[in-house]
């Protein structure tokens, strides 16, 4: 789950946490020290794409569970400016 908390934190991405699996494994490498799972093979500055296929939405509990309270914000630009602090 801290890979789909991270993807929406940084990326905005909302997704299901079987689709967050693949940003879990580069986690694990990144922080891994067994040479199964090193970046050693992955030269510095590469880019990395991962597919993320599922949205977080089919998985309402797990969020409502990790969220704060919730503030309704109306559809408006002028409001979610506001909201976001711009």
């Amino acid at each position: 789950l801290a890979a789909q908390k991270w993807l929406a934190q940084h990326e905005g991405i909302l997704a299901e946490p079987a689709s967050a699996a693949a940003i879990a494994g580069l986690f694990k490498c990144r922080n891994s020290n067994e040479a199964a799972y090193s970046f050693q093979k992955i030269p510095d500055g590469s880019g990395i794409v991962c597919t993320i296929t599922g949205h977080g939405l089919k998985d309402p509990d797990i969020i409502s569970q990790r969220m704060k309270e919730l503030e309704p914000v109306a559809a408006t630009v002028t409001d979610v400016r506001r909201v976001i602090g711009l």
